[in-house]
């Protein structure tokens, strides 16, 4: 089995000279695809130069990271792929377990490594930690990271397990699987794909596994294309989460007391963002659960309506532990995936 490390990038010169020669050593005989996203910054002039081996797959415009993704996997063979970010530093023998866990188990279809920060390797890294989960109400948390309180890692989580969703970081999913449901949902363009994906997955195919494999090690930089303080991606974040729960979870319609208890705690969020972060923040939070169309093909679409019609068969998460992620952290103080009840 062969596994295609594939390299969505977009103006990321500066991360593919940084981390780009730890994939090439340690990679072996697996092949690395690029894709580059119309990148104007010399990206592709400089992997032709440095590195001719890699696979190059050009789109023709920024596609952001779904569509990206969706097109260029077109070109790529191998029966398994690992979306890897441009700003992950990969470790020695780090396809290693993935490659055996795959060979082993034919019900295993996407997977995740251990994720570290690059910056302090010591520490979990926000984006997926040691594999995520998700509550009932689309809040997505991680063992090793919990809103923004994130674990050391002290092999506390170094267990191999099911678990709910896996980092958009470094994603490891059979090719027949990702075609099976259609890729990613290329309207959510940024953040929460991955897990929007792992849920679709879930509700219709609920014997396939989704694992961590704590043996298998990368760290990553984190905020590559959108920076964890930009206000453009937590209007995505809380955008997208409100979309995934709409199309993955059975909300009764619109009459879901859910959706207008998640639309309340986002309001309250708008607030606090614009006390702690500025006015900018707060006006990306009131689009985000505001927005409900889209243009599609130079056309107006009500996403929401589309969603509520192509909804067939829904589902409370598989690995459902707690009900509010929000409740555990804010009222009762427990900060670690290990303290949730």
């Amino acid at each position: 089995m062969k596994i295609a490390i594939v390299i969505l990038n977009f103006n990321g010169l500066k991360h593919l000279k940084e981390f780009l020669p730890s994939v090439v050593q340690y990679s072996d005989e697996n092949p690395i695809y690029i894709i580059d996203n119309n990148s104007t910054d010399n990206s592709v002039k400089f992997l032709k130069e440095t590195y001719p081996k890699i696979k190059l797959v050009i789109n023709s415009k920024n596609y952001g990271y779904a569509k990206g993704y969706n097109e260029g996997l077109k070109k790529v063979k191998e029966e398994v792929y690992c979306l890897l970010n441009n700003d992950v530093q990969v470790t020695k023998d780090w396809l290693k377990p993935i490659k055996e866990e795959f060979t082993n188990n034919k019900f295993v279809v996407i997977a995740q490594p251990k994720i570290l920060d690059y910056k302090d390797k010591s520490k979990f890294e926000h984006a997926g930690a040691a594999g995520g989960f998700i509550d009932y109400f689309g809040y997505p948390y991680c063992r090793g990271r919990i809103l923004n309180t994130v674990e050391i890692d002290h092999g506390q989580y170094d267990q191999d397990i099911d678990i709910f969703w896996a980092s958009g970081a470094c994603f490891f999913i059979r090719k027949e699987t990702f075609q099976l449901i259609n890729g990613f949902d290329e309207n959510f363009i940024n953040h929460m794909e991955e897990i929007d994906l792992c849920w679709r997955l879930s509700n219709l195919y609920p014997n396939l596994q989704k694992r961590f494999l704590f043996n298998s090690v990368v760290y990553h930089l984190g905020g590559g294309s959108l920076n964890y303080n930009n206000p453009k991606k937590l209007f995505y974040n809380i955008r997208n989460q409100r979309w995934m729960l709409i199309k993955n979870m059975n909300l009764f319609k619109w009459f879901s007391p859910t959706l207008y208890m998640i639309q309340i705690v986002n309001i309250f969020l708008a607030f606090y963002y614009l006390f702690t972060k500025g006015l900018q923040h707060f006006k990306e939070v009131l689009y985000a659960i505001s927005q409900n169309s889209i243009k599609i093909n130079d056309s107006k679409v009500n996403i929401l309506n589309k969603y509520l019609k192509s909804r067939t068969k829904t589902s409370k998460p598989k690995h459902f532990i707690i009900k509010s992620v929000l409740i555990q952290y804010f009222l009762r103080g427990r900060k670690k995936f290990s303290d949730l009840t």
